[in-house]
């Protein structure tokens, strides 16, 4: 994966047809110093057993090359539980 800043970086994420947006581990966010990007609005993010997981307020650019195909996408920076990525069906 490929950030707005162009770093480079290769972690595993989980593919969730359940989840409802791409999401990237806060504290994967904070450790590599990938650049973030305040969005105008914010949304509840829950969990699976429909506990509250926090606000999201913050998005990851990113470029995503999975053999040969290129995607642009917004990954939302919330709490994983130390997963790098869930890959939603946004």
């Amino acid at each position: 994966m490929k950030t707005k800043n162009s770093k480079n970086l290769k972690f595993k994420a989980l593919v969730d047809s359940g989840c409802t947006h791409t999401g990237i581990d806060k504290q994967l966010v904070k450790e590599k110093r990938i650049q973030t990007k305040l969005i105008n609005f914010s949304f509840e993010v829950f969990n699976t057993n429909r506990t509250k997981n926090g606000e999201m307020i913050r998005v990851v650019p990113l470029e995503i090359e999975i053999n040969g195909y290129k995607e642009q996408l917004e990954a939302a920076v919330t709490d994983l539980n130390r997963t790098d990525m869930f890959l939603g069906h946004d």
